[in-house]
């Protein structure tokens, strides 16, 4: 999940923001997954291979979508990532602080690789 919008306008001024100021953009899982303008290389081909279905949502999509599967009291901080359980059921894999703590792509791919195996 995404600290970010969806849509064409979005994305284009996230590029913008991660080159002009990227020490105060505020996707730290944006940060680790993507360069400038691209997924970096690593995360694209650990997506590839592995067992887990991925998929990328940004929060608009997420708050239309997955919202419901959570008490609304919880308050989940952004980025963070989900884990489909059973029954249509979501679990919160990596949280935000965890992400926010990650320096890069591979300690991300080892921190998943563990969480999920």
């Amino acid at each position: 999940m995404y600290n970010a919008k969806s849509g064409f306008w979005n994305k284009s001024i996230d590029i913008a923001h991660k080159i002009i100021s990227p020490s105060t953009y505020s996707c730290s899982l944006c940060r680790l997954t993507h360069g400038n303008f691209s997924e970096k290389k690593a995360w694209k081909d650990f997506r590839k291979n592995t067992l887990q279905d991925v998929v990328f949502i940004y929060k608009d999509e997420y708050l239309n979508k997955y919202s419901r599967y959570f008490n609304e009291k919880e308050e989940l901080e952004y980025p963070f990532i989900l884990q489909h359980q059973k029954n249509n059921e979501y679990e919160v894999l990596v949280t935000s602080k965890e992400l926010s703590e990650l320096s890069s792509i591979d300690q991300l791919i080892l921190m998943l690789r563990k969480k999920i195996s």
